[in-house]
């Protein structure tokens, strides 16, 4: 591996020299890094000089000073070693720290990264881009790759099912060792076997047709040459000859780009070609908005079938408003956006305003919960029934370590003495109201992904609107909830679904999809649920194109209309869905379904099942 020599005196030099270097045109003072030895297209390994020149020019710049950071047009690369380091500990994503960090931003306020089209290449596993503890942020103009994708592409040569036996061309790219019969990947610095993967259809770049997740055997293999290998234990038929397939692991260290404790954050014109977990990960956050940021492929000369190996986008427990608009979210390994709080588990009830919490999912905790002031309600986490009343946060601190990075456990007092149900015995959830944002999600693109198109679980406002959902493979918007599980709050008050097109969701099977728009909290206890989880739902003046019956599940939820959306109806695929209703509606109350437009026909008392 190349390294590049830093020379720090210099480096010293041109800091004091900044005043000759900056620009007044904006208003703002512009740092032009090649004025400190930053070159693009040298193929050296950038992290150190980047990390050092980027650490100086944050002590150089007076409070408050607005500045514009600019990066030459070109390409980089970033290697871990002489990278920043930082312990990260990131929501929805696995805990390995330290993280070697190719751009580290923190405590910084009013300053612009302008990457200028700048092409950020990553080797081995990195944490590519972070901004923390920042006011008034934004970066623009670069995209984010890796140069070793974890995930394995292949191409079916032959598929013979009755012995079980199918023949796999990798990729150009992949690197891979055949170790007694197991065949292992690997990259600068890891190396793993995969354990289930995704099928595209090679023209049009689409999940194949009911196929899901692939079950796949590495451990009966044998080399064939030329990048051929022969494995055994394949039995499905959908893998024709021709069909790509993206192998994996169910791993996700980091996201492409992490934001934590920011306040008012602009992300502009970012293209996040591959992630090792999500495309960005957003967490206690206040203000964010996207504006044509993407998780995409290069276009369509791009060898590679797949862009991130989870979300594209995914935001836990933020407030303020996220708006997220002119996207292209494709060939990811999950949904395009997620929104959710995190539900705390009652562990102890200390005295009357007092008791322990803690974080219940191993991919979420050790980040801040919530702040003395703030609001919350408590929930029954069988019957995802909320409690009356909501309750003020006096303080809160870790109680399993000294610091919250890394904590799992909270000592939270309360200013007003809590319910006598607040136990650990009734199983209940703590849902920050406070840490919930109101969302704008419009004019993006999903397609080709797998599993879901987006998810909202936000009691604020939120507007999904003039989207285009093509092949999402899965339910399109899923509005859920989920004190039991990945312990994602909260219930939607306030949402409004209007002018989207969807072409063709549910193409496969996966958790949740149960229509092409479904509300699905999961309850373990519908049965004995007396209140309603969702409310205020408005489903209008969108278009389906759709080959399958489903069009809307609904479970739990007090007010729900369904009006002036176009249904057509086509052949793309056999219908195979197991839910034969247009609309479902299980546990649902006060409930408008009219003036819709449906090919062939509508038959309520066939079309509609209420339970």
């Amino acid at each position: 591996m190349k390294k590049q020599t830093i020379f720090l005196w210099p480096l010293v030099c041109c800091l004091f020299l900044l005043a000759s270097c900056a620009g007044q045109s904006t208003g703002k003072t512009v740092y032009n890094l090649a004025d400190y030895g930053i070159r693009p297209d040298t193929k050296e390994n950038i992290s150190p000089l980047i990390a050092k020149v980027i650490q100086n020019i944050r002590q150089e710049v007076p409070e408050g000073q607005e500045i514009t950071i600019l990066l030459p047009t070109g390409r980089y690369d970033f290697y871990p070693d002489q990278a920043t380091s930082r312990t990260y500990f990131v929501s929805n994503h696995d805990q390995p720290n330290p993280k070697a960090v190719g751009v580290a931003l923190e405590d910084m306020e009013g300053i612009t990264f302008d990457g200028q089209d700048a092409e950020l290449v990553f080797h081995g596993r990195m944490l590519p881009v972070s901004l923390l503890r920042s006011k008034n942020c934004t970066l623009k103009n670069f995209s984010i790759d890796f140069e070793q994708p974890h995930i394995t592409q292949a191409s079916v040569v032959t598929n013979d099912t009755k012995a079980g036996q199918i023949t796999l061309e990798l990729a150009p790219w992949v690197q891979y060792e055949i170790v007694g019969d197991t065949l292992y990947v690997k990259g600068e610095g890891w190396r793993h076997c995969p354990s289930s993967c995704i099928a595209f259809e090679p023209e049009t770049r689409r999940l194949v047709y009911n196929s899901s997740d692939v079950r796949m055997l590495l451990s009966k293999v044998k080399d064939l040459g030329g990048r051929k290998v022969l494995a055994e234990g394949w039995k499905n038929p959908l893998l024709v000859p021709g069909t790509v397939l993206a192998m994996r692991t169910w791993q996700r260290p980091a996201p492409g780009v992490f934001l934590s404790h920011n306040t008012n954050t602009v992300l502009k014109n970012i293209q996040v070609h591959y992630a090792e977990g999500m495309g960005l990960l957003a967490q206690v956050c206040d203000n964010i908005r996207l504006d044509s940021f993407s998780v995409c492929l290069k276009g369509k000369e791009d060898p590679r079938y797949f862009t991130t190996q989870a979300d594209a986008t995914h935001f836990s427990n933020c407030k303020g408003l996220i708006l997220s608009e002119n996207g292209l979210y494709e060939n990811m390994m999950d949904d395009a956006i997620n929104v959710h709080g995190v539900y705390l588990k009652v562990q102890q009830r200390i005295d009357e305003k007092t008791l322990l919490a803690s974080f219940e999912h191993a991919q979420s905790y050790g980040f801040d919960w919530g702040f003395a002031g703030d609001t919350v309600q408590f929930i029954r986490s069988k019957t995802m029934e909320l409690l009356d009343g909501t309750y003020q946060i006096a303080s809160i601190r870790p109680e399993d370590q000294d610091s919250v990075c890394g904590a799992k456990v909270f000592r939270i007092a309360f200013t007003q003495a809590l319910p006598a149900e607040v136990t650990p015995e009734q199983s209940i959830g703590v849902e920050n109201l406070t840490w919930t944002p109101e969302v704008v999600f419009a004019h993006n693109t999903i397609r080709h992904n797998r599993a879901r198109g987006s998810l909202f679980s936000t009691p604020k406002k939120t507007v999904v609107e003039n989207n285009l959902f093509d092949y999402t493979s899965g339910t399109a918007i899923l509005l859920c909830g989920d004190c039991n599980g990945w312990y994602e709050t909260g219930a939607c008050r306030d949402i409004v679904i209007r002018h989207n097109t969807f072409i063709n969701a549910l193409t496969n099977m996966f958790q949740f999809t149960n229509a092409v728009i479904s509300i699905y909290p999961e309850i373990p206890d519908l049965e004995h649920q007396e209140k309603y989880f969702h409310s205020g739902i408005v489903i209008e003046d969108n278009e389906f194109e759709t080959f399958d019956a489903p069009i809307l599940y609904a479970k739990s939820v007090d007010g729900l209309v369904f009006r002036h959306n176009t249904i057509h109806q086509n052949e793309a695929y056999p219908p195979f869905h197991w839910n034969k209703h247009r609309v479902l509606l299980e546990r649902v109350t006060n409930a408008t379904i009219e003036d819709n437009q449906f090919e062939g026909g509508f038959d309520p008392a066939n079309d509609i099942w209420q339970k």
